[in-house]
């Protein structure tokens, strides 16, 4: 890969910003180590960490990667024999293993993100040197007293030593006949050892040394005498704690040193995680797709930008939105000719392509649609820019000319070649004649281009071949100014004298320059323009017919579903009706045969027990049957015109309209359907037409009593969020206002994704921690509102 590319297409630029996302000197160090990957597998592998990163982001936020530096420089001292590493150095060292544990906990879902979480269990927590450490270190970095027996016997002789000499001294401080000599009653220190301040001219009054004295001269800094062997004693401790503390710190350094390969392991990886963590917040800030890789040499970058139009400098987004623009070069296709107007956006879409494919090379994601496809060329070769140099004598078409002989030697089938106004620089004949040659060359070679020019004769080379396409960057005709899209298929109009009267250039200068030039050139100009007015209003057209063909989809997609959960309500409310009158029917059996069970343990009347008899037989006439049940009725034995019997394959009553043999035909609804007379059943008593028709159970929905609290204690995030949704749907159908989650305590994600989403949901009108005794931040009570 050329790194001249590199710096054309501001690949470094990129680096900087990626850079301003990572959280560690050593993420940072990695991204301006980023290159090309050396295969196609690479790079799958590279942007599918960062897909992973993406999504962890979105879930979970920022991984605790912060609070560590580089250790390569300690772990360097450490090797020296007898060496001794600072205690800042050592901080560093429990820092990076402390997050190296973390980083364990945090990428827990093998499922989710498999590739980050393989990366994040090589991580090695060093438990012995971390709790070696832990042991030795407060967390604001001092030796604890607990370091070694030694340190704390030490220490608890200096206490009891300095609370003997502030005794003496308070003392003196206190002493009436001392008392004018003093500048004021403060026991301070110089030099470590305990001093009183005393005024210049009582320094006879006062035995003792003189350790340092006011910058007006006008105090002395005085040892008394009388503290002397205890500041003495004092000062022996205080060598004999650094000798312990060194001693200490030669201990721990030795445990370093022995651990130096896997720190150095540790260092790699948590560089390569703060790397994939900097290129998914640039992913989700940029809106970063991963584009599909080709494998033949080809270009499909659907809704492109260019990084450095999306971010400023300090990593902000810029306010500006980017128009995207669409890059395509088939796989049949060897070369796109774009042009048009100056300013029309030609160089930024070539600078896009070629940035992009770097980026993808990298494994980066890019800015550009889901759809995206592109074949990560080994080689990308770009003449972009002023090529001038005064140092090395060459004009800016020379330094054109060297830079395509460069490219020309090199380019071949794994090559994307990005020339920006191909042919200037010299006379346009002679220019263009060089452009077309070059393109042949780089044709053979298989060498895939993108080029930009002005030049009528490298416009007309994309008709002459069928692995040639032009390309026009658009120009709006009525506000003359670029929309900074292409339209394909069609050359470019150049626009000069627009975009000259759109900047202000006089008309008659520019009615002027209109009669020099020939009529073959404003007809082709003319024709230019025509065709790109008609390409646009097709292109328009077939984008609004796209869009129409989707809503139409849409809404064709929208009325299955709803056809759908019409089709399973309509079920459900028939099985609930038909369970309903199941029920009655059950019921008003069991109270009839109930009366009859009765009246026969009673005396009563033959005459009015059949009457009861023929009763409940009427009643269970009229009662709806089943649909999984045969209905009541006794096989018919003669039957007539008129007569309603019951069809038991249709569950339904019909109208005999006429008789042949042991065939009945019968009316339904207005149809008419033939049945063997077997295949009926006759009403006891008898029906004709004009009977009331057997009452129907009205249809009606029964809600179930809702619980108030979900259990969502050892779920998933993924596994929680669908039942925590149903569960506040059918809370708010049930009228509860007052609901319950348990979510339990742990590291608190659970807590905190139940409460965002909890946040969202238009129909929570509060949400708090249950009170103490109830369950703490276990639980999250929530309100609801039905308005």
């Amino acid at each position: 890969m050329s790194m001249t590319s590199f710096e054309v297409l501001e690949f470094s630029k990129l680096r900087t910003i990626l850079a301003g996302f990572c959280l560690t000197s050593l993420g940072q160090g990695r991204v301006a180590q980023l290159a090309p990957l050396p295969d196609q597998a690479a790079i799958a592998e590279a942007l599918a960490e960062c897909a992973e990163m993406v999504a962890v982001l979105a879930r979970y936020g920022r991984p605790p990667l912060g609070g560590y530096g580089d250790l390569q420089p300690a772990l360097v001292r450490a090797r020296a024999e007898g060496s001794c590493l600072r205690p800042d150095d050592l901080l560093g060292v429990r820092a990076s293993l402390r997050t190296a544990v973390a980083l364990r906990r945090f990428f827990n879902d093998g499922d989710k993100s498999p590739r980050l979480t393989a990366l994040a269990t090589q991580l090695e927590g060093l438990k012995p040197l971390r709790e070696d450490l832990d042991a030795c270190f407060a967390e604001g970095g001092e030796i604890k007293d607990s370091a070694s027996f030694e340190l704390d016997k030490i220490r608890r002789q200096m206490i009891t030593l300095r609370g003997r000499i502030r005794q003496t001294l308070d003392q003196l401080l206190s002493s009436d006949k001392l008392a004018p000599i003093f500048q004021e009653r403060l026991i301070t220190e110089r030099n470590g050892r305990y001093v009183v301040p005393v005024k210049a001219d009582f320094r006879g009054r006062l035995k003792g040394f003189v350790h340092d004295e006011s910058a007006s001269g006008q105090t002395l800094f005085i040892e008394p005498a009388g503290t002397l062997a205890l500041n003495n004693e004092l000062h022996h401790l205080q060598r004999a704690e650094q000798r312990e503390i060194e001693r200490i710190l030669l201990r721990l350094t030795a445990a370093v040193h022995a651990a130096e390969a896997a720190l150095r392991r540790n260092q790699k990886l948590l560089a390569h995680l703060d790397l994939r963590s900097a290129c998914g917040e640039f992913s989700r800030r940029a809106g970063c797709m991963t584009p599909q890789l080709a494998t033949q040499p080809l270009l499909e970058l659907k809704q492109a930008r260019h990084p450095l139009l999306i971010f400023n400098p300090d990593c902000s987004l810029r306010s500006t939105p980017v128009i995207p623009v669409d890059l395509l070069l088939t796989a049949a296709g060897a070369a796109l000719i774009i042009s048009g107007p100056n300013t029309g956006g030609k160089t930024i879409a070539l600078k896009t392509a070629g940035l992009l494919t770097l980026m993808v090379r990298a494994g980066l994601p890019i800015p550009c649609a889901a759809e995206s496809r592109i074949y990560p060329f080994r080689r990308v070769f770009a003449d972009i820019g002023d090529e001038q140099s005064i140092d090395e004598h060459l004009s800016t078409f020379s330094g054109h000319l060297v830079r395509l002989r460069e490219i020309l030697a090199t380019a071949d089938a794994e090559t994307l070649v990005l020339l920006d106004e191909v042919g200037t620089g010299t006379d346009p004949a002679e220019g263009g004649a060089l452009a077309l040659a070059t393109l042949d060359r780089l044709r053979e070679l298989g060498a895939r281009t993108i080029a930009t020019t002005h030049l009528q004769m490298v416009k007309s080379y994309a008709l002459l071949h069928d692995t040639v396409e032009n390309a026009a960057v658009d120009f709006d005709a009525k506000t003359l100014a670029p929309t900074y899209r292409l339209n394909y298929g069609v050359p470019g109009a150049s626009s000069a004298f627009v975009i000259a009267a759109r900047l202000g250039l006089p008309a008659a200068l520019l009615d002027q320059a209109a009669t020099y030039l020939h009529r073959d050139e404003r007809d082709s100009q003319h024709l230019l323009e025509r065709l790109h007015a008609l390409q646009k209003t097709l292109t328009e057209d077939v984008e609004e017919t796209r869009k129409l063909r989707a809503a139409a989809q849409r809404e064709r997609d929208k009325r299955h579903q709803l056809l759908t959960e019409l089709e399973a309500q309509r079920r459900e409310i028939l099985a609930q009706a038909r369970k309903e009158g199941q029920d009655a029917v059950h019921k008003a059996e069991k109270d009839l045969r109930s009366l009859l069970r009765n009246a026969a343990t009673q005396t009563v009347a033959a005459a009015q027990r059949t009457e009861l008899t023929n009763t409940l037989r009427k009643i269970e006439d009229t009662l709806p049957q089943p649909a999984n049940r045969v209905p009541r009725g006794r096989k018919p034995r003669a039957v007539v015109t008129g007569e309603r019997l019951l069809v038991s394959a249709l569950n339904a009553e019909g109208v005999v309209v006429s008789i042949r043999g042991e065939m009945v035909e019968l009316s339904i609804g207005g149809k008419k359907i033939r049945q063997p007379l077997a295949a009926l059943r006759q009403f006891e008593p008898r029906r004709f037409t004009g009977t009331t028709a057997p009452p129907r159970v009205q249809s009606r929905i029964k809600r179930d009593i809702h619980a108030t609290r979900l259990l969502l204690v050892g779920l998933r995030v993924d596994e929680a969020l669908p039942r925590l949704e149903r569960f506040l749907d059918d809370a708010l159908l049930s009228g509860n206002s007052v609901v319950e989650i348990v979510h339990g305590a742990g590291e608190g994600v659970l807590r905190k994704v139940v409460r965002e989403q909890l946040s969202a949901h238009r129909s929570v009108t509060s949400f708090y921690a249950a009170p103490v005794e109830a369950g703490g931040d276990n639980i999250t009570i929530a309100e609801l509102s039905n308005g």
